[in-house]
């Protein structure tokens, strides 16, 4: 379908805004990744090659009878033992002794007469998942070292990988809020402002009574009836967060119903929703835009808000806001709230920045060399 000129304009103007477009460029990157964060951290291996036969643990289930080993539960590819019959082809010594049998059959290909069938396994570039619980030298959290970029929290638990998982966890908790809250704000501010009359007398005295409604409460008591999940706070969200654009696409509407192309489109019989959706609501997309960028920093404000004050996702999760929280209660250890801070900062100015430059492309009276 071809690109009509008004939206290659706008694409011009984004694209001639340095600053949002190349905050664009960097976010999609870095969501991007975070997208495909079971292959960047995780404690299961991409491949694993175990006597001429590749396995993919990193999609299926593998018991550790599957490499030799003793018990039908999923191997663990950490332990020492499970990596020994996997590099030696399910040599027997390896319960024993196994870094001295891998290190022997490195050097000679076998161990005490036993010729090994090597394989070898492929781990993703940070070996531990969110909820990996790592054996690390002292009392945790522990600092950052060669293995734990960012330290580890107050379980063990890799900064890094909770950072790359929570990040992929907040951006899409704000677009899904943002989408379902912007499509009911700005069907209920179009009804409200393009009807008026009793429909927006009563509308507005039912959004004066919703928005006196205290959110934390009911998310108090949500929590005490509900084991809290990522959609149940999408809900919660989306429920009180409606109202942010009624007011300004109400306003749009009430200004532009009785323009003269409007009044036109009346006469000639055209159908209200189409007059609606295609002459009138355009008009109101600068307004709308602007108030985007607050809705979707917002969305994202409220989910570390709650998780900090732990009525939000289960502490098991890869939550930001409980990793503030970790930073507040261990403030022997800087790496938390630092790793918590630059993460929030990053990820809210692009985002800041890149609506901004939307809501100046969108705007006929903007144009940028």
């Amino acid at each position: 379908m071809a690109v009509s000129a008004l939206n290659r304009r706008r694409w011009r103007n984004f694209r001639s805004n340095r600053r949002a477009f190349w905050s664009f460029v960097i976010f999609v990157v870095l969501f991007g990744l975070s997208l495909f964060a079971e292959f960047i951290a995780n404690d299961h291996p991409l491949l694993v090659k175990y006597r001429g036969e590749v396995y993919t643990p990193i999609f299926h289930f593998y018991p550790e009878t599957e490499f030799g080993g003793e018990f039908k539960t999923e191997a663990d590819y950490r332990d020492p033992a499970v990596k020994c019959l996997i590099k030696t082809g399910g040599l027997d010594p390896c319960f024993d002794e196994p870094e001295k049998v891998m290190a022997e059959v490195a050097k000679t290909g076998a161990y005490d007469g036993q010729k090994a069938n090597r394989g070898w396994i492929l781990w993703p570039p940070i070996p531990y998942s969110y909820n990996t619980i790592n054996n690390v030298d002292g009392a945790a959290p522990s600092a950052p070292d060669a293995k734990h970029w960012l330290g580890t929290d107050d379980t063990a638990r890799d900064v890094l990988a909770r950072v790359i998982y929570g990040f992929r966890m907040s951006v899409a908790f704000a677009l899904v809020v943002t989408l379902f809250t912007s499509l009911l704000g700005i069907a209920a501010g179009a009804v409200q402002g393009y009807f008026g009359g009793w429909i927006d007398l009563i509308f507005q005295r039912v959004i004066e009574i919703w928005g006196s409604t205290p959110m934390l409460y009911v998310i108090i008591i949500v929590a005490a009836i509900w084991r809290m999940n990522f959609w149940l706070l999408v809900g919660l969200a989306v429920l009180f967060g409606w109202t942010a654009l009624v007011h300004v696409v109400r306003a749009e509407f009430l200004r532009a119903r009785n323009f003269e192309y409007v009044r036109a489109a009346r006469a000639l019989g055209v159908k209200n929703g189409v007059i609606m959706v295609r002459h009138v609501l355009p008009n109101a997309m600068v307004a709308t835009l602007t108030f985007l960028p607050f809705i979707i920093t917002g969305a994202i404000s409220t989910l570390a808000t709650l998780d900090f004050l732990g009525f939000g996702l289960p502490s098991s999760a890869p939550s930001l806001g409980e990793l503030t929280l970790q930073a507040k209660q261990n403030l022997q250890a800087p790496w938390l709230g630092f790793s918590a801070f630059f993460t929030f900062a990053i990820m809210l100015s692009l985002l800041v920045f890149i609506f901004e430059g939307v809501r100046d492309a969108f705007d006929p009276r903007k144009t940028f060399r």
